[in-house]
């Protein structure tokens, strides 16, 4: 419902809609993203062709970049209870979430606008402080928002999850990358440190429930299991925090960040430090960058493929050949046209379903092995699309 109500919203912007498109070359030709095709029939290279943004420097994303801003000194008990009264009066002290009625409105700032999904204090926020620590950071209330937000010019990028290194993929955000027109600029890695939050003066053990994101209480069970509570999911692990502070509820608990638990006025009575809980989101922008070699670089792509023995074998070969190590790989369903219906001598027809492959590969598109894998690619895909090309994330 959420994305019928955001399409509707936008009619007449002139972003791309997900369930106007067959994902092929000749069924997507609103998509400018760039389209990368053979320049000459010997050499390799490849070109940009189709309706393409000039590609920009991106100097303020680095991956050794200053790390996000320290939250303000824990409060004392007396000081975080009339901290958390005092959101309970007056919520407006805090940001604003973009909603879907906000995308008609346009504004100007001076910083660079990052949106991303949730509420001040979520992981995702501290994921676009990382990519652009001086940013203003703008909470949405969807994923749609966020990319709409950057098409609509009402914020300069977006940062949004796209894996978890416990829970694997996000899904939407994967059919959100195809349904808008948006390019990767950069990714953004970030340590995942859940803890248990409660108003002051309460204890663990008069907890009886525990609010977060289904996520969070996911990976978090095993503690819960040990407190024996109900476990209540919402939109998202700041978001817990704050209804927690806004209804003063003494029988609940929360699950959200450090840094949550300051701006809300929670104090945190566990910390749950799962080792190697990392968190990838992906930083996007209206324009691409200008591939570079001087530092490693990542590229995105998504293509599709006809029905037949060895087809995927032969696409994952044109990488191996030039030695371009895989990243990741995903498969999702072409929503538009889930079966393919495919002639058969011995038994008339069978139906297989038709997939979309996204992969990442570790080579920058300036690099002549990497215009040589996708001009490969391109002889036997039925479609293909260079999602963005940017600097990898080594840090956490």
């Amino acid at each position: 419902m959420a994305s019928q109500s955001l399409a509707a919203a936008t009619a007449g912007h002139g972003g791309a809609r997900c369930g106007r498109h067959h994902v092929g070359w000749r069924a997507l030709p609103n998509f400018a993203a760039p389209d990368w095709r053979p320049e000459g029939a010997r050499g390799g290279r490849l070109r940009c062709v189709g309706v393409c943004l000039k590609p920009v420097e991106d100097d303020n994303l680095s991956p050794s970049a200053a790390p996000v801003p320290a939250p303000p000194s824990r409060l004392s008990a007396d000081q975080a209870v009339e901290e958390s009264r005092k959101w309970g009066r007056d919520s407006g002290l805090l940001p604003k979430p973009l909603s879907l009625t906000d995308l008609s409105v346009t504004e100007k700032g001076s910083k660079v606008r990052v949106a991303y999904q949730g509420l001040p204090g979520a992981f995702s926020e501290a994921a676009a402080l990382k990519a652009y620590p001086q940013c203003e950071a703008v909470p949405c209330e969807q994923f749609e928002v966020a990319f709409k937000a950057v098409e609509l010019w009402l914020v300069d990028k977006a940062v949004l999850p796209i894996e978890n290194s416990m829970d694997g993929s996000i899904h939407r955000n994967y059919d959100l990358l195809l349904c808008h027109n948006l390019h990767i600029v950069g990714e953004v890695q970030l340590s995942v440190n859940h803890c248990l939050l409660a108003l002051p003066g309460v204890k663990k053990d008069e907890l009886k429930r525990v609010l977060s994101h289904p996520q969070a209480l996911g990976q978090c069970g095993i503690a819960l299991s040990k407190l024996g509570v109900i476990r209540e999911s919402v939109d998202d692990t700041a978001g817990a925090a704050q209804l927690i502070a806004l209804k003063g509820l003494r029988d609940a608990g929360a699950i959200a960040s450090a840094r949550a638990a300051d701006i809300y006025g929670l104090n945190i009575l566990e910390e749950n430090d799962v080792p190697k809980n990392v968190l990838r989101c992906l930083v996007l922008a209206r324009e691409p960058i200008l591939p570079r070699t001087d530092r490693p670089f990542k590229t995105s792509i998504v293509f599709t493929l006809e029905e037949g023995p060895g087809v995927l074998f032969k696409a994952l070969g044109v990488f191996a050949l030039r030695k371009i190590n895989l990243t990741k790989i995903e498969s999702r369903p072409q929503r538009n046209n889930p079966l393919r219906v495919v002639d058969d001598l011995n038994h008339g027809t069978a139906k297989y379903f038709d997939y979309l492959f996204y992969i990442d590969f570790e080579a920058s598109m300036a690099e002549p092995r990497a215009q040589s894998a996708l001009s490969n690619l391109q002889e036997f895909a039925t479609f293909l699309r260079v999602l963005g090309s940017y600097p990898m994330d080594t840090t956490l």
